[in-house]
């Protein structure tokens, strides 16, 4: 059974840092492309960052580009989300997902993934 489980999330003041992490299991994490998810409270749900399945190529929504880093360590099972210079308007619930098998790329679109984690909420205070 696949199951990911993330941790990590929190109640920081703006100009802080959190790291997100996401750990599977019951998949080939190696075969698998990753992403990061959040949804906001009355807002949908909107691509953040993603890896490829050899963690080579990573993405990231405009808003976080030099804020957020996203790595992929094959050897624990586990996908992070660095998340530095946080901001009020990152305040949301972050999901993980996966995608199986994951190409050479990186995925945004959430049609795209096949299993979720239950999310970890972030609360970025002013």
């Amino acid at each position: 059974q696949v199951q990911l489980v993330e941790s990590g999330g929190g109640l920081v003041q703006a100009g802080g840092s959190l790291r997100l992490s996401c750990a599977v299991s019951g998949r080939s994490f190696s075969s698998v492309a990753m992403g990061w998810f959040r949804q906001a409270p009355g807002k949908e749900r909107e691509f953040v960052a993603g890896v490829s399945r050899g963690g080579t190529q990573v993405k990231f929504v405009d808003s976080v580009k030099g804020r957020f880093a996203v790595s992929k360590d094959n050897a624990k099972n586990t996908m992070y989300l660095q998340m530095n210079s946080l901001k009020t308007e990152d305040t949301a619930v972050y999901y993980c997902a996966t995608k199986w098998p994951g190409g050479s790329g990186v995925y945004t679109d959430d049609r795209d993934y096949d299993y979720w984690g239950q999310g970890t909420q972030v609360t970025v205070s002013s």
